[in-house]
């Protein structure tokens, strides 16, 4: 006897638990004078709802991944020209504490110098 996968388990779990779900809200809803039968199907009605709702769902968070991924991908392509840039902006960064500290001891030994 095979044994059923780990996804097959959690499918029937998820189906379990939409019929569950559509169940209370049938009977929720459910009028005086309604049968088993008619609660029934409305609750079926109910679950094929959810499932199309739950897919829908699934289906638009996939979408907006694959946006998210392109404009990633856009954004890491532009970002090249950017880092050719940026050692010209480090060079001149990695100097400009050495300059103003010799700036400023001579403007020191200017000050304190007789003339």
């Amino acid at each position: 006897m095979a044994k059923p996968s780990a996804k097959n388990s959690q499918l029937k779990q998820h189906a379990q638990k939409n019929l569950d779900d559509a169940q209370v809200i049938a009977n929720g809803i459910k009028k005086p004078d309604q049968t088993k039968e008619q609660t029934k199907l409305v609750a079926q009605g109910i679950q094929k709802g959810i499932e199309l709702y739950k897919k829908q769902q699934k289906a638009k968070a996939r979408e907006l991944d694959k946006q998210k991924k392109k404009a990633s991908k856009l954004e890491a392509e532009s970002q090249p020209d950017e880092a050719i840039d940026a050692p010209q902006k480090r060079r001149f960064s990695h100097w400009l504490p050495w300059l103003l500290l010799i700036a400023s001891w001579a403007g020191f030994a200017a000050y304190l110098s007789p003339l």
